[in-house]
């Protein structure tokens, strides 16, 4: 081969060289351009709710005119956007790295949905939209799937559905069959482009749009919603035109779980237990949480005991008898995963075991060890999953409110309601999850005028309200 013909092809693999290097660049300064974008909006998503906690926080403490069961929804809610904030960095970075781990676990699908709708309904009536959660009829009691990547890809989705609507309706759909749960969230808002429509699921696109531009956010729920599908082997697709709203469907494999739970009672949160009382060794080396736990569990009548380092809980676990222990994994000195070793060795399985960490790798115990535990909680604790657990564990009878509520009568068929009447029943079922009783007596009025054929139905219904029993109202309205 002559000279010629040599530099010839260097000339044409130098160039191909240069234009794969200028890609690279180009993606490179794209990316970094995106993250410069993130980290000056994470700033605003941080402050805000932490300002909002902070400045409840001294009203309280400074003794202030203020509704405690206001301050605390608001403290809430403002926790919980910081928690699903860090959830989706490090959901972004694990499946980055490859490492992400899914959990399967049981629980109550469609109390997950209606939780995540009442997340964000008040921020949906400030801008005067009608937040709606309706279900299919087969939809089980329990499923099992792993909650925490369900919840939080739901989450996302109604969030920016809420976020990017100004007027008309966000509506949340939940479908299930053969094994399938099909989410459904529908909104009325500006719609996406068909060439945006593939870019808003990479991480921190914000969309071409100046409604986009003009919203908070990281940029990161659809990139983190799609990799959760992905993992949990379903499929999510969009449907979607501009002016027209959009449709975001995610199809998940949901095993029915069988259980003998009462679901009109399953969000009430118990009073006591029936039967002998139980006994229960905290340890946590933060004194406010651990008083949190103290407070929570004495209230239900169980006898606590508490320790602050693993010494003194192995110390106070050799003076008595004790049903269960919730222990704290990070601790100075001994780990709880430690004590937990310690514990089991000493009392066996009569011993329940529950371990608390905000290090969701850690839920499996410590690796090349046998696991020591029963159960493993990820703060920040939700005090209805930690009280379920407790109560699952020890088979405990919980007293609940719903249990001195009459019943509503039996009926052998289901109403047959017209089209119209069932949009105003599928909006009760929202008002009745957070007990808004003056929606519900305009509810049940529009629903009556909507079809004058429902009249013993719509009677059930005001009988419920009269007697204000919420929980027997939803029993009424699940039989459509």
């Amino acid at each position: 081969m002559s000279s010629a013909a040599n530099d010839a092809r260097t000339h044409d693999e130098l160039v191909a060289e240069n234009a794969d290097l200028r890609r690279a660049l180009g993606a490179a300064t794209a990316a970094s351009l995106a993250k410069s974008r993130y980290l000056a909006t994470v700033s605003h998503e941080i402050r805000s709710p932490l300002n909002a906690i902070y400045g409840y926080a001294q009203l309280i403490e400074q003794g202030g005119e203020i509704e405690p069961v206001a301050a605390g929804r608001v403290i809430r809610r403002s926790a919980e956007h910081l928690a699903n904030l860090v959830e989706g960095l490090l959901d972004i970075a694990a499946v980055e790295q490859g490492v992400v781990r899914l959990d399967a676990t049981v629980f109550r699908l469609r109390s997950l949905v209606n939780q995540v709708a009442d997340m964000f309904r008040p921020q949906a009536e400030q801008k005067g939209l009608d937040l709606v959660c309706t279900f299919g009829r087969r939809v089980p009691d329990f499923v099992r799937m792993d909650e925490r990547r369900l919840r939080q890809a739901l989450i996302n989705l109604v969030s920016n559905a809420v976020k990017f609507t100004n007027r008309g309706a966000v509506a949340v759909r939940l479908d299930w069959a053969s094994e399938l749960a099909t989410f459904e969230v529908r909104d009325t808002g500006p719609g996406i482009a068909q060439e945006d429509q593939e870019a808003i699921f990479t991480p921190y696109a914000r969309g071409a749009t100046q409604a986009a531009a003009d919203q908070s956010g990281a940029g990161l729920g659809l990139a983190i919603t799609s990799a959760i599908v992905r993992m949990l082997g379903g499929d999510l697709s969009l449907v979607s035109r501009e002016g027209e709203g959009s449709c975001f469907r995610m199809v998940l494999m949901a095993p029915q779980v069988s259980a003998d739970v009462d679901p009109s009672a399953q969000d009430e949160r118990p009073t006591g237990y029936a039967g002998p009382r139980r006994s229960l060794l905290l340890v946590d080396d933060d004194a406010d949480h651990l008083q949190m736990l103290r407070l929570t569990f004495e209230d239900l009548g169980f006898a606590v005991e508490t320790a602050s380092d693993g010494e003194s809980a192995l110390a106070k676990s050799r003076l008595g008898r004790f049903d269960a222990a919730i222990l704290d994994v990070s601790m100075p000195g001994m780990s709880g995963w430690d004590v937990a070793a310690q514990l089991r060795a000493a009392h066996g399985r009569e011993l329940q075991i529950l371990m608390l960490s905000a290090n969701a790798a850690e839920r499996h115990g410590l690796t090349g060890q046998a696991a020591a535990h029963d159960e493993f909680l990820l703060k920040p604790i939700d005090f209805r999953k930690l009280i379920d657990a407790v109560g699952r564990r020890l088979r405990v009878d919980w007293i609940k409110p719903a249990a001195a509520s009459a019943k509503a009568p039996a009926h052998a068929s289901a109403p047959v309601l017209s089209e119209e009447a069932r949009l105003h029943a599928d909006k009760l079922k929202a008002l009745v999850q957070i007990g808004h009783v003056r929606g519900l007596e305009g509810g049940i009025r529009k629903l009556a005028e909507a079809d004058p054929g429902a009249a013993a139905f719509v009677s059930r219904l005001h009988d419920c309200l009269d007697r204000f029993d919420l929980v027997a109202m939803r029993r009424v309205l699940e039989e459509i």
